[in-house]
This record gives structure tokens, C-alpha cells and sequence, in this order.
């Protein structure tokens, strides 16, 4: 059984002719012989009734992490129902399932929780039966039965979870471009779609900032060694390629440019070199994320985001040091396996900002990537700066 995973976004399941886009994609997978499962994601955006933010705000907050799971899993459940009905009108068998039903185990991590197992007995038994099944995104189910969520990004991690699962010939990740590009197509409008990535490089780039895939989906792909295809909606071409490829060239340094906005840059100064350990179990028990770190005698250095960055604050408020925030900043990057062993990558980086006048704040780097702290303002003249500079181009 030729089983493929095909996962669909909020935009593109919020109206019907959308819903009507998604149908024909599906149906274009079981003309080429495959038995498809389709993950999709709760309707539309912020202010639109079954989104999940709306949920959350109609919350309000008061709710306990538990509930707020129970409410936030119907967006997807209701994406999943209508979806469904939209594939039985044109007359296939289909079957709706929760990410329970569809036997997602996870841990008890409400609002994030990180898949631990599948048992995909259900869903063997409905292809088996010729059904089509479309699965809730974004949750799953503790052993005990209570509801959970995935966190950002969770449908994504769902669709390769379940291909891996399935041993899924390949997982097809719709969104509203063509594929991978070499820079946001909003700031950058010659980007260009990536035919072809590494499970490696299309990590780094969803870490530091690639919206297209969630990166705990690609690990997830790339230890069940899950091709992923990320394709637009509209589009007409294969989209890009994700898999064990081999795509460092003589001629290309850089595969694309990223950049994440909303960041708060962390200076701590301190005279006793003890502090050092505390500061990071500190910000560790607190489960807050921080990035760029820089560490030398007297003076750590780091960024979080600008919405933990009160919570990191009073974390480190007590100690023995000046604490100084500021906000505003955002991480802009190049990434590339081609970069590795390279010299002068890092002076081409600087000397490309200069040029257009962006001040480099904070510096970290990689086999693969290069990553500044930049102003904010600076961000997207940084990004068209780099991709000049590396001509970052698809292959």
C-alpha cells in the first residue's frame, strides 16, 4: 500500500474554493496511486471564528492549561469534519479523526506537547477500506485519554509524524508559495524556490526563521527518513525537494537567506565568573529559549524573544549584576552547507551590511550558517543585502 501524507493550512481550508484546491490535490494523489491521509490545520486566521487564536483568545486567559487544550483541539476538528464532507460530496469514502483517534500519544506537556509514540492501527484498518482519512492537526492524546496540543508549527509535525509512522512514500507540506525560497518572496521579490534541500540545511533555515515548515517537523521526517515535498497551493511545479540530497556546489556558498523579528538582546556584567552556571540553569528551569549567546570573562551576552524577555528579567533580577535589556532586534542569517571550511565568509557578511549602512550588534556562527543581530528597522534592507551579495539562487 502506497500511503502519502498530504498537509493543509489554515488559509488554504478557510473558504471553499480553497477547500476545493485542496480537494484536487488529493485527488491528483490517488491518480498517481496513492492511498492519502490528510492533515489539516484549523480554518483561517486570528478574528476568524474556528482559528486558533481566536480560541485562545476567547479564553481570556482564565482557563487552565488542560482546558485551554480542549478548546483549542476543536479548530482542527471542525478543519477535519468539513474537509471531509467536502471529499464525500464528489463521492469518496472518508473517515474524520481526531489526532487521538488516529492513536498520537504524547506527554502531558498541555499547549506543547511532544509526541511520543503512534500506533497506527486505525488508520491502517480505514486505508485498508479504501477510505480517504483526514486527521485533526496540532494535537494528540496522553495515555490517560486527556486532549493535547502540539504547540506552533503542530500540524506540520503531525503530517511527518504520521508519514513516518506509515512509512509514507512522502509527506506534501501545502502553503500559500511555491516551496523553500531563497529569502522571503515579501522582502526579496526575485527569490526563488529551492528544488532541492537537505533534511540539514531546510533545518537551520526553519530554525532561524524559515516559516514555511516547523523544524521539529523536519527532525521528525529526517530520523524516519520521510521525503517531504513543500509545494504551493497554486502552484504548477514539484515545489522543493527535501531528502538525504547532496546539494553543496563550487558556486554556491549560501542556499538562502532567513531572518527572525521580535528579539531582546540580554547584556549581563558581573565581577564573580560563578554567576556564569547560575545564569543558564536560571534561564533553563524557567524553560526560557535563548539564542547568539556570548560568553566572556565578566559579560554574557544573548537574545530571547521580545515576549519572554520580562520573564527572563525577573528570572535573573536577584543577582549580583548589571541586567541590561534591550528590544528591537531582529536575527538575520545566512545558511549553507557550502559555507563549510570556507574562508572569508564572514567578511563578505560584514562588509555587505556595511555597505548598505546595517550596524551588526551580535555575531554567531556555524559549519553552516552565519547569523547577526541586527536593528529591526535594518532587517529586510539586511536580507536584500545578503542575497545580493551570495546571488542566492535556486539549482
Amino acid at each position: 500500500m502506497r500511503v502519502i501524507v498530504q498537509k493543509f493550512g489554515g488559509t488554504s481550508v478557510a473558504t471553499s474554493e480553497g477547500r476545493e484546491k485542496c480537494r484536487r490535490r488529493v485527488m491528483e494523489s490517488i491518480e498517481r496511486g496513492y492511498r492519502p491521509v490528510v492533515v489539516v490545520s484549523a480554518m483561517g486566521r486570528k478574528g476568524q471564528p474556528y482559528a486558533t487564536d481566536t480560541l485562545i483568545d476567547l479564553a481570556g486567559g482564565i482557563v487552565g492549561e488542560r482546558e485551554l487544550d480542549l478548546l483549542m483541539s476543536c479548530g482542527e476538528i471542525i478543519s477535519a469534519v468539513v474537509f471531509c464532507r467536502v471529499l464525500r460530496e464528489k463521492g469518496y469514502p472518508c473517515v474524520a479523526l481526531t489526532g487521538g483517534q488516529a492513536g498520537i500519544i504524547t506527554d502531558s506537556s498541555y499547549t506543547n506537547a511532544r509526541i511520543l509514540k503512534i500506533v497506527p492501527d486505525r488508520l491502517n484498518k480505514e486505508l485498508a477500506d479504501g477510505k480517504i482519512v483526514v486527521v485533526a492537526g496540532f494535537q494528540g492524546m496522553t495515555a490517560e485519554g486527556e486532549i493535547t496540543t502540539l504547540g506552533r508549527g503542530g500540524s506540520d509535525t503531525t503530517a511527518t509524524a504520521l508519514a513516518a509512522a506509515l512509512k509514507a512514500e512522502l509527506a506534501e507540506i501545502y502553503t500559500d508559495v511555491d516551496g523553500v525560497m531563497t529569502a522571503d518572496p515579501r522582502v526579496v521579490p526575485e527569490a526563488q524556490v529551492l528544488t532541492r534541500l537537505s533534511y540539514q540545511e531546510i533545518m537551520e533555515m526553519a530554525h532561524l526563521g524559515a516559516k514555511v515548515i516547523h523544524p521539529r517537523a523536519v527532525e521528525i521526517a529526517m530520523e524516519g527518513q520521510v521525503p517531504l515535498a513543500v509545494k504551493g497551493l497554486d502552484g504548477q511545479g514539484n515545489g522543493t525537494l527535501i531528502g538525504n540530497y547532496h546539494t553543496v556546489t563550487a558556486d554556491r556558498v549560501v542556499t538562502g537567506i532567513t531572518h527572525l523579528k521580535g528579539l531582546a538582546q540580554f547584556i549581563l556584567r558581573f565581577n564573580d565568573e560563578d554567576l556564569n552556571l547560575v545564569v543558564f540553569q536560571r534561564l533553563g528551569n524557567a524553560q526560557i529559549s535563548i539564542d547568539l549567546i556570548q560568553v566572556n570573562p565578566g559579560l554574557i551576552a544573548f537574545t530571547v524573544l521580545e515576549s519572554a524577555a520580562e520573564k527572563a528579567r525577573n528570572v535573573l533580577g536577584d543577582l549580583p549584576m548589571e541586567v541590561e535589556v534591550r528590544s528591537g532586534f531582529a536575527k538575520v542569517s545566512a545558511v549553507g552547507g557550502g559555507m563549510r571550511g570556507v574562508p572569508g565568509v564572514m567578511a563578505r557578511v560584514v562588509a555587505a551590511l556595511n555597505r548598505v549602512g546595517v550596524k551588526i550588534h551580535q555575531t554567531a556562527d556555524s559549519h553552516t550558517n552565519i547569523s547577526c543581530l541586527v536593528e529591526e528597522s535594518d532587517a529586510e534592507k539586511a536580507v536584500r543585502a545578503l542575497h545580493d551579495e551570495f546571488n542566492a539562487r535556486a539549482k
